[in-house]
């Protein structure tokens, strides 16, 4: 807004009525022109502000309007043409660098209009002036409009509105022309107008500031938190002129304070909830804590107020823990306080910074770490003990048993091993489960630590094997009078859930530094003499001798290269011949293993089959073998041929999960006839479980798979439990037929055997048949199949049947 002076009228109070030489007393510069401002005469100060200018001074012809810019000669024609009476400031040309000036004309024409007196007014400080006040006012008004500040003005009376920055209109919704005239009802909203009248009213009545904070809604829908603040301006006598209406936006700082407030209940709620002590101290002294760091103290949080932290920390902690706290980092570690009691607790520090009420203080929150130490400790003692008898464990023996051979080393003395293995221990989980065998095992380890000394080293090696060290050893026949102890102990019977069981140890003896200079060597060769133990039938001990090494060995290459023939196919099938003893007719054939071994050539069963079974090996070459022999038969019985195969069976192969199954599975894949698969078994399989044992042979018998007892009379069987399983043939072993017919014993047991398969209604054959006395015997006695080199060797599976179509037609074509 600006507000310019009445220039014309000054002007013309002094305005000459008539161009006369008297204009040059006037001060002023005047000039009479013509209606199109052509110059008629003009006086000296006229002529002193256009000197310079074309044409002879003050004198018609002058080119005068260039004293005005060229931008500002339009509106001087303008002015003319419309014969105004004044002429608003208009900028002159400037020359020589100087600033610009500014000229405003008063004008008397003649009442013809023709000419005009002309009054030249330099207005250009007056020009300088308002235009700096226009300039400040603007910079004030673009200052008012960026403060964060929503202002208005009402005039006293009806508290109109008569200025109001931009924040302060948009934010009722006006902009800053539409609001002027608006009371505060109609700006503010009449809700918030009556809520804040007791406030304008004390304003105005008192001439003092006065604020409060209120909730309001923005025009946009925003709702704020504002502080309103109504200043009232006086005039000079010091009455209200009009009311500043102030409001700030504190949107931003009460949600940072109900922040801070929600924090701090958080941070109280956590602190009660927690589980973990929790301390704040300031300086070192303790300002708050939390009832779980009290109970874990056994303090109130009275008496740990003001208290010093480290008077509550282990003596021989305070110096670290004042070093950590000096450093004043965040960190984590392990310390110890003291209870109220007097007893130590170990704890965990977790120590942060923090800022309370703008102060800085010190959290740490205290974790009681007893339960961690202590599954820690167990874990450790789990990873060096066995959990079910708690004896140290393999991994713990080993490290004990290399710190004493670097003793026994030093010392000149021998250290001696002893390694134990229960016999047949699977037998007693399979036969009374689990639960008793663990119950055995601990009963085990119990009477074995009771047999050696405290100076001894104990251990459970894994499953049913068991190791004690003895150290200082300096006469070998302590050694076994210790392992005479233990098998003693061992063996002696005991009820588990009230049934008797009793089980043997084998034991094996290795010597340091003779029969092993480091632990891994001296354990194989004990267990290499604890094998050779079980070897000599068990429940014994055997002391590692270095020929049982080399057998250890060649027996581990060998199994390395059984699985090799498995997979790659090195093993074949020969066939035994079985006749009948009347007419010397082919009836069956027996299968017979051999191994190609790629180095040594044909292997016989007695080679390698202990070995494949003690290593379990003896599962999938049974398997092998039964597919051959029926493809084979298969094979056979297309062509004219009808042979029962017989096929030896192992324990394991016979006792595995789902054998009958799989033989079900052969039978139905090489579509074998009923009756033509027969399955050899020892009397010993047959004893071991007989309920199990039966139930499995009835499911065979129901297959049309026949069954025989192999090498009977070898064996232990029960004539009671024999009778009432289901078998079909039963086989005379060649150690009764080599003694035949001479040795008295072998007779009578032969004849014994032939009358009790015949009593049973079962059929007997006797193999390892070789020479005409052994086959006059049997027939007479009444045998009705033989089998053995006197009939003839075992035979691949052509010649097998070149050698059956020979016989057959050889018996056809003889004379009745």
């Amino acid at each position: 807004m600006t507000t310019r002076p009445a220039r014309a009228s000054s002007a013309n109070s002094r305005l000459p009525r008539d161009a006369s030489p008297g204009w040059d007393e006037l001060g002023l510069a005047v000039a009479q022109l013509a209606c199109d401002g052509r110059l008629l005469r003009g006086n000296r100060t006229f002529l002193a502000l256009t000197r310079g200018l074309p044409g002879e001074p003050g004198q018609p012809g002058m080119d005068w309007l260039q004293l005005l810019a060229p931008s500002a000669r339009g509106a001087f024609f303008a002015a003319l043409a419309e014969r105004r009476s004044s002429i608003e400031p208009l900028p002159c040309t400037v020359a020589n660098g100087r600033e610009p000036r500014w000229l405003a004309f008063t004008l008397r024409w003649r009442p013809a209009g023709t000419e005009c007196v002309a009054v030249l007014h330099d207005v250009t400080e007056l020009q300088r002036s308002e235009a700096l006040a226009t300039a400040h006012f603007d910079q004030l008004r673009d200052l008012a409009d960026r403060v964060p500040l929503m202002m208005g003005y009402h005039e006293a009376g009806e508290l109109r509105c008569t200025y109001a920055n931009q924040p302060y209109a948009h934010a009722f919704g006006f902009d800053v022309q539409a609001i002027h005239g608006c009371s505060i009802p109609q700006v503010l909203g009449e809700e918030l107008a009556q809520q804040v009248q007791p406030f304008i009213a004390q304003a105005l009545r008192s001439g003092q500031r006065c604020s409060c904070e209120q909730e309001i809604e923005l025009a946009d829908g925003h709702r704020v938190w504002t502080e309103v603040a109504f200043a009232p301006q006086h005039d000079d006598a010091g009455r209200v002129q009009g009311l500043f209406v102030l409001l700030s936006d504190l949107t931003r700082h009460r949600s940072a304070e109900r922040a801070m407030i929600e924090s701090e209940e958080r941070l109280a709620k956590f602190m009660q909830a927690s589980v973990e002590g929790i301390l704040f101290h300031r300086d070192g002294r303790i300002a708050d804590a939390n009832p779980a760091i009290c109970e874990l103290l056994g303090q109130t949080l009275h008496e740990l107020l003001g208290r010093r932290v480290l008077d509550l920390i282990a003596p021989e902690q305070r110096s670290r823990v004042a070093h950590v706290a000096a450093a004043g980092k965040d960190v984590t570690y392990e310390t110890a306080l003291m209870h109220r009691d007097g007893s130590r607790l170990p704890v965990e520090f977790i120590e942060r910074s923090s800022l309370q009420q703008g102060l800085h203080m010190r959290m740490t929150i205290v974790r009681d770490v007893r339960d961690r130490h202590a599954a820690q400790a167990r874990l450790h003692y789990l990873a060096h003990h066995d959990p079910l008898t708690g004896l140290p464990n393999r991994a713990a023996f080993l490290a004990q048993l290399e710190h004493l051979m670097v003793a026994a080393r030093a010392a000149g003395t021998q250290l001696a091993l002893l390694f134990i293995d229960l016999d047949h221990f699977e037998r007693v989980n399979d036969s009374v489960g689990h639960t008793a065998g663990d119950a055995l095992l601990k009963t085990v380890a119990r009477r074995i630590g009771e047999q050696v000394r405290s100076t001894d080293r104990l251990a459970r090696f894994g499953g049913d094997e068991f190791m004690v060290l003895l150290p200082g050893v300096r006469d070998p026949a302590d050694v076994i009078h210790v392992a005479n102890k233990l098998l003693t102990a061992v063996s002696a019977p005991l009820a588990i859930e009230g049934r008797p069981i009793s089980v043997t140890p084998s034991l094996g003896i290795a010597l340091y530094p003779r029969d092993g200079e480091t632990p891994d060597v001296l354990i194989k060769h004990a267990d290499a003499a604890m094998h050779v133990a079980k070897a000599r039938g068990r429940a014994t001990y055997a002391i590692f001798e270095p020929q049982v090494a080399t057998s250890a060995y060649a027996n581990l290459v060998l199994e390395g290269q059984l699985g090799h023939a498995i997979e790659h196919g090195e093993f074949a099938l020969l066939f035994q011949p079985q006749v009948r003893t009347r007419d010397g007719m082919p009836v069956g054939v027996e299968a017979l293993i051999r191994w190609q071994h790629p180095e040594r050539g044909l292997l016989a069963p007695d080679e390698f089959i202990a070995l494949a079974e003690q290593h379990r090996l003896i599962v999938p070459i049974g398997a092998w073998v039964l597919r051959e022999a029926a493809r084979c038969a298969r094979h056979w019985h297309q062509h004219g041929l009808d042979l029962t195969v017989a096929v030896n069976l192992s324990t394991l192969q016979f006792q595995a999960p789902g054998f009958v199954d799989s033989i079900d599975r052969l039978l139905k894949e090489t579509g074998l006839p009923t009756g033509w698969l027969e399955l050899e078994l020892t009397e010993r399989m047959l004893m071991d479980d007989v309920p199990a044992v039966r139930e499995r042979l009835l499911q065979l018998r129901a297959l049309g798979v026949k069954l025989s007892v192999d090498d009977f009379g070898t064996g232990y069987s029960s004539l009671a439990h024999l009778k009432e399983l289901p078998i079909d043939k039963m086989k005379i072993d060649r150690s009764f037929v080599r003694e035949l017919p001479g040795q008295r014993q072998a007779t009578a047991i032969a004849r014994a055997i032939i009358q009790l398969a015949s009593g049973l209604g079962l059929g007997v054959v006797a193999e390892g048949v070789e020479t005409d006395a052994q086959r006059r015997f049997l027939a007479e006695a009444g045998c009705e199949q033989l089998q053995g080199l006197g009939i003839s060797p075992p035979l691949t599976a052509p010649h097998l049947e070149s050698w059956v179509r020979s016989r057959r037609s050889a018996l056809d074509s003889s004379p009745a």
